[in-house]
Order: structure tokens, then C-alpha cells, then sequence
């Protein structure tokens, strides 16, 4: 069966995520609090980039710390160094052998700032040029596309605003479940078809939303091979929305949409989870279970076209950039 192996790590991530919530708080114990760091910058290609996007939210709106993504040629091809105070450097990396992110992180360790690597692959490159690590400890991964280190990495994030004193609720009883991933499922099913069959297609999210329609973006893209352009729900209003007319379709985080809807796209709503109490369009855990959706989205698109997304063209599972 094609995309047998991502089928079943898609599968797997309720129980990752399960012993993810046991485990991660205290590998991160030794990092202090918040007040102990000025800034934090976030060093990471690929999907861990849209993790590292997650992170940023929940870091600044439940911490009040700056966060910047870092650009990793400006030390790489460029050579320069820039001045950061008090940083706690991070980068995710499932594993863990991106050499520019390593490089970005070893400089900031010589520099007298605090390092922390989030990866999937103990005694890599990443965990050794790092003071700090957090091990997703999510099992092999098989598939090229990432799917539970990809969600690991989002809990990762959410543990680690809380290990600094953000208030946040304990994960154990919001994560989802197995019921939620064939929900899941069943929906990506009813909404493949507008996408194999429209043109262009867009991944639409706001806030924490927003890394969840860079993920399933990208997911699109490599595992069934169709164009899909992920936007900010906001940024979109300011010109590409001109693109979104009849045979084109959103995946949006955002809800119905129905003024884009009114110009003839097609809108795919992502289901709404069953977040246990709160308000769940804004709850801060709701881009782990939305994200299944899309990486099932991705999944049956590829099917639907006839590929395999477990070994997709041109493109391999450890990714090296310098």
C-alpha cells in the first residue's frame, strides 16, 4: 500500500504524545525560568521550521520574551556574528545532523550563551554542540515526511514554555487521541478531492494556526506533489487573495471564510477538534491535533495521484544544508 509507513506514524502519535507529556518537563528542568534569558532565538530548517514557528507564538504571548528565528547563512555564507544578549539558543532538528543548525548553535555556546537542542537522535551532531537537550524519544521514523517528530516537537515546545513559567495547562489530558486520527482521517478523505482537482491551493492560518498551515503546506508539496502556498489568514488579504477564485481551493485553520468563498474558492475548514474544556478555537495544544488532519490531507492527495509518498521524487529523509 502506498505511504504504508507514514500511515502508521501518523497512527503512532497519540501514544508518543502520551509519553511525551511524562518525559519532556524534566528533561527540561535544568533551563531556570524565564527571567533568566533576554531573548531566544530559534535555529531550524524544514518542518522543524514551522515547529520552531509554533514555539515563537506560545514563547511570546505566554512568556513576554522576544523571540527571532534565526537565519542560519548569515554566520554560514556570510560569516558574520551577531550580538544577542542573555539568548537561550534552540534548534530542533529531528535528526539532529543539520550542519548549519549545529554551526548556528555552537557559536552561540561560544559566545556564553545557553543552548538547548530538540531532536529526535541522541549523540548527533546537534545534542553535542548543545549544553541542553530534549530527546522526542518518538522511535524511527521511516517515512520521508514527518509526522509524529513533527508533532513531538510541537509538544516539545509547549513543555518548554511551561518549564519557564508560562501558564499553561498540563498537556497529559488534552493530547489527541486515536478516535481524533481516524476523525481525522475520514475528513482529509472527503476534502482530497477539491485539491487534486484545483488550482491553485492555498494553506490559510493565523496565530498558533499559523504554523500548522506552513506544515500541511509543505506536506502537500512533498507527498502529493501538488503547488500549495501556505499564508498568514492576514497577509493573504494584502494581495494573494486575488489568486483565489473559482477552481482554486484554502485549507483553512482560520474557519469557513465565507467572504473568500464568496469569490468562487473552494474552502476546506479543517475539523474542529475536541479539545477537553476551554475555548478550543484559540487553545494554545489545538496545532498538535491539527496538524494530524493535514498530514492525512497529505497522505490521501498523494494516494488519490497515484504516489508514494514514502519515497518521494528528488527529495531524501536527512536533509543537509550548510
Amino acid at each position: 500500500m502506498r505511504g504504508q509507513w507514514m500511515e502508521s506514524e501518523i497512527r503512532q502519535q497519540p501514544e508518543v504524545l502520551a509519553n511525551g507529556a511524562k518525559t519532556y518537563s524534566s528533561q527540561l528542568a535544568s533551563l531556570g525560568t524565564a527571567v533568566d534569558y533576554e531573548m531566544v532565538l530559534i535555529a531550524a530548517r524544514g518542518s522543524s521550521d514551522n515547529a520552531a514557528l509554533y514555539a515563537r507564538y506560545l514563547i511570546e504571548i505566554y512568556l513576554g520574551i522576544p523571540v527571532s528565528l534565526a537565519a542560519p547563512s548569515v554566520l554560514t555564507r556570510f560569516h558574520r556574528q551577531v550580538r544577542y544578549t542573555k539568548c537561550l539558543a534552540i534548534g530542533i532538528s529531528q535528526s539532529g545532523a543539520a550542519p548549519d543548525i549545529s554551526d548556528v548553535l555552537e557559536s552561540l555556546k561560544a559566545a556564553g550563551h545557553t543552548t538547548l537542542a530538540i531532536t529526535n537522535t541522541d549523540d548527533s551532531r546537534l545534542v553535542h554542540a548543545s549544553d541542553h537537550k530534549l530527546l522526542l524519544n518518538a522511535g524511527l521514523e521511516k517515512s520521508v515526511a514527518a509526522t509524529k517528530t513533527y508533532s513531538a516537537s510541537l509538544l516539545a515546545a509547549y513543555e518548554l514554555v511551561r518549564t519557564l513559567g508560562g501558564e499553561l495547562p498540563n498537556p497529559a489530558v488534552l493530547l489527541p487521541d486515536t478516535a481524533w486520527v481516524d476523525a481525522a482521517k475520514e475528513s482529509a478523505l472527503e476534502a482530497s478531492g477539491s485539491f487534486v482537482r484545483n488550482s491553485p491551493s492555498f494553506s490559510l492560518g493565523r496565530g498558533f494556526g499559523f504554523s500548522t498551515a506552513q506544515e500541511s503546506a509543505l506536506k502537500m508539496m512533498e507527498c502529493a506533489l501538488i503547488p500549495c502556498k501556505a499564508y498568514s489568514s492576514a497577509d493573504f488579504e494584502h494581495g494573494p487573495k486575488a489568486l483565489a477564485g473559482h477552481g482554486s481551493t484554502a485549507l483553512s485553520y482560520d474557519g469557513p471564510m465565507p467572504e473568500l468563498a464568496a469569490q468562487g474558492c473552494e474552502i476546506v475548514p479543517a475539523p474542529i477538534p475536541p479539545i477537553p474544556g476551554g475555548e478550543v478555537a484559540s487553545h494554545p495544544i489545538k496545532p498538535i491535533w491539527d496538524v494530524i488532519f493535514g498530514q492525512w490531507l497529505a497522505l490521501t492527495c498523494a494516494r488519490a495521484r497515484g504516489l508514494n509518498p514514502d519515497v518521494p521524487q528528488y527529495i531524501r529523509k536527512v536533509t543537509e544544508t550548510l
